[in-house]
């Protein structure tokens, strides 16, 4: 069942999708499949079991880390340090008929990552309806499908979550993204109607995403964590254009108090509220008599950052450990994919903390 939302711009199932790729549909010229990556395959085999030709034209890889890659070709040898494969496909059936299609694997579960593939979709949807009409589609055209369309409807007409789901509604009344989803939307609104990676919310969504990958059991290697401080060409500073000169805009940086080795940067701290947390976790002092048992003052003792790709210990696998500077191997903190509680009060999940005790703050 197809249901047109806005002009050149449908929402539908599988059944409506494959009515358009075989040809019984001709006001579809674009076609963007969010599917799971099983869904997927056994869809394009279907499809050349009824003589449909497909051609990849453009593969993009979308890391989490803000930089997309687009490449020709299958990329396998670019597969294994990606979180996301997606396919541009040429699609060719008849003299009469020629169709654009995107997949995008991406399951309906509250868990899984939305935000790092929405950018790319709703850019295929914006080009798309420039030359033609396009069907955003998924299984049953109820929850994946509908988060994707509901932010295009976000980002174009500047309206909020709330109101973007009840004009997606009046086209089609049964759409209904899961929690998940309608929680990462709402980050997607608070940023703007934009995927910001240097945000603070996506910063803390993204190691919420590696904290639920690492207790799935799946390998969590270092091609997913942050970029080296100290070997990446952005570490010196930030330069901005000025009328008349460049301008250079310091950037603060931790050290290892030791050896003077940059371990973070600003970017890569993991901000949160003192006090607020996981309110279960409170912790108090043995003097009970003391009006100020609870906390002395809500300074932060550690300052929590994500993952790093000089943190060896954290690639190896263990659920905590120390971490040590890879320079002087002097200890800079601690790690646990389970947690860790600040001084503060605040419960980080996953924690990657520096004790500020080893660590100096300074600018590069």
């Amino acid at each position: 069942m197809l249901y047109l939302v806005r002009e050149n711009l449908f929402i539908g199932n599988i059944n409506a999708a494959a009515e358009v790729l075989l040809g019984g549909n001709k006001e579809i010229t674009h076609v963007l499949s969010v599917l799971s990556s099983a869904s997927i395959g056994f869809f394009s085999e279907w499809k050349s079991s009824f003589s449909v030709p497909t051609k990849e034209i453009r593969t993009v890889y979308v890391d989490g880390s803000g930089e997309d890659e687009n490449l020709e070709g299958d990329g396998s040898d670019k597969g294994a340090l990606c979180s996301k494969k997606i396919l541009y496909v040429l699609e060719n059936a008849g003299h009469d008929l020629k169709l654009v299609r995107m997949a995008v694997p991406l399951r309906d579960m509250e868990s899984e990552n939305l935000l790092d593939s929405l950018e790319v979709c709703l850019d295929f949807i914006d080009e798309s309806r420039k030359t033609g009409s396009v069907l955003v589609h998924c299984f049953a055209g109820v929850s994946r499908s509908a988060a994707i369309v509901t932010a295009y409807l976000m980002r174009t007409e500047r309206i909020s979550l709330e109101d973007a789901l009840e004009s997606l509604r009046q086209s089609n009344e049964a759409v209904c993204p899961n929690d998940g989803f309608l929680e990462q939307l709402t980050m997607f609104e608070d940023m703007g109607f934009k995927v910001d990676h240097s945000s603070s919310l996506y910063r803390r969504f993204r190691l919420k995403v590696l904290g639920d990958s690492y207790n799935r059991g799946e390998k969590i290697d270092s091609s997913k964590f942050a970029a080296d401080p100290a070997l990446t060409k952005k570490e010196a500073s930030i330069l901005t254009e000025t009328t008349s000169q460049k301008e250079i805009i310091p950037t603060p940086a931790f050290r290892c108090k030791k050896c003077r080795r940059v371990v973070a940067l600003q970017d890569n701290v993991i901000t949160h509220i003192p006090g607020e947390g996981e309110s279960s976790f409170e912790w108090h002092k043995r003097n009970s008599r003391n009006n100020y048992n609870k906390y002395d003052e809500l300074e932060c003792t550690s300052v929590f950052v994500e993952p790093l790709r000089w943190m060896k210990t954290v690639e190896e696998g263990a659920l905590e450990g120390k971490l040590w500077c890879t320079h002087c191997e002097g200890r800079l903190g601690y790690f646990n994919w389970s947690g860790i509680q600040c001084s503060c009060g605040s419960w980080i999940t996953p924690a990657f903390q520096l004790h500020k005790s080893r660590i100096d703050i300074s600018t590069v």
